[in-house]
């Protein structure tokens, strides 16, 4: 470890050099093998040996949609599954007929202005994104307003055949909250956006796979089959250098292709100082499968 930090903090100045060893500094002892009671979503490892966690929305009756309650408890339990060092991937999925309809209009309604500018209502959905571990989406039927955006805070969405995209929020007197207009524009480009944001109208999983909003598209009864064999995949990796990749990827959303390449290539100088990097290499000269030791 002592070699790692003197190494990387030569590479990197301070603020990258944290970014570079966050998932070490994640690591914990928690394990999600005895969870809290849940009242709106399931939770269980899955996966070869456990190592993939599984969130399900269990609020069928509002087709998942996303009130306080369930939200609290989705970001509690991806807190503690991003802590678990036992698992390598993360899946949030809901059911067939839906992921998640929206937000809960009947809660959002009575609210008003000073409410949500001095609460900062919706703020808290952002930490979805800023995990640690990596997330996948496993999205079936409607995928709508901050469902939508819910499964493009993920890292990866896969989709089921009959799954549907949409920001419907101009149809009720607002516009999207939790990065609509935003992750959706950087994903699909301007003009599907806005078609999306401005008609309130969904795209199919067909669409969504062509504009690059999802990256497969599966059967509804595969969909969290496949899924699950992805994450494992992702799972079977140095969590260290799967938490260093995944930065990295996301650093070309929030900076210039000049400063994008520099971070890369300073994250990639990072790797010869983990014992992950020696060992993988070391295991392809060898011919056999490399044994991870996460740091």
């Amino acid at each position: 470890m002592m070699i790692f930090t003197k190494s990387a903090q030569n590479l990197l100045g301070k603020g990258q050099f944290l970014g570079a060893v966050y998932f070490r500094q994640a690591l914990a002892n928690y394990s999600v093998s005895s969870p809290p009671n849940y009242e709106m979503i399931k939770v269980e490892k899955t996966g070869e040996n456990g190592r993939v966690g599984l969130i399900t929305l269990n609020r069928p009756k509002a087709l998942n949609a996303l009130c306080n309650q369930l939200m609290d408890e989705l970001a509690d339990s991806l807190q503690k599954m991003d802590k678990d060092q036992s698992l390598g991937a993360i899946i949030v999925t809901g059911s067939e007929k839906a992921f998640a309809a929206g937000a809960d209009i009947k809660e959002m309604a009575p609210k008003g202005f000073a409410h949500v500018f001095g609460t900062g209502f919706l703020e808290n959905w952002s930490q979805v994104s800023k995990l640690r571990k990596p997330v996948i989406a496993a999205v079936n039927g409607h995928a709508l307003g901050g469902g939508c955006e819910l499964a493009m805070m993920c890292d990866i969405i896969y989709a089921g055949e009959k799954a549907m995209f949409g920001q419907p929020e101009i149809k009720i007197g607002t516009i999207p909250g939790a990065g609509g207009t935003q992750r959706l524009t950087r994903v699909v480009g301007k003009s599907l956006a806005m078609r999306m944001c401005l008609t309130g109208d969904p795209i199919d999983a067909k669409t969504a796979l062509q504009a690059g909003l999802v990256a497969g598209v599966f059967p509804p009864d595969q969909l969290v089959a496949e899924t699950i064999k992805l994450a494992d995949k992702i799972a079977s990796h140095s969590q260290l250098l799967v938490g260093m990749a995944k930065q990295a990827v996301n650093r070309a959303y929030e900076s210039t292709l000049e400063e994008g390449l520099l971070f890369e290539r300073r994250m990639f100088h990072t790797t010869f100082a983990t014992n992950d990097r020696k060992e993988g290499m070391t295991a392809f000269m060898d011919k056999r499968q490399p044994k991870w030791q996460h740091s």
